[in-house]
């Protein structure tokens, strides 16, 4: 399984959550429901951009989903590492 660090300058985590769940749920991302729903996508992405240890994560349930976001930049949604866009 390869995993992909983020780049903090280009995306943001919550970019990479919603990508994640569009490629699992083959649904377009605008057609998701919204990530707030389970999540703030602005603390997500404040906690990940401030972290510079790598050693945060955050899991959280999306509808039927576990998702996982880590301090190194991946992001994992059922136990799968989703690659860079």
């Amino acid at each position: 399984m390869a995993e992909t660090t983020l780049d903090h300058h280009r995306d943001s985590p919550s970019l990479r959550v919603v990508d994640a769940l569009a490629t699992v749920t083959d649904t377009d991302p605008l057609e998701l429901e919204p990530l707030y729903h389970a999540v703030d996508p602005e603390a997500l992405d404040r906690l990940f951009q401030e972290e510079a240890n790598g050693h945060a994560t955050v899991r959280f349930d999306y509808q039927e989903h576990t998702v996982e976001v880590r301090g190194d930049g991946t992001v994992a949604v059922d136990g799968t590492v989703h690659g860079s866009r």
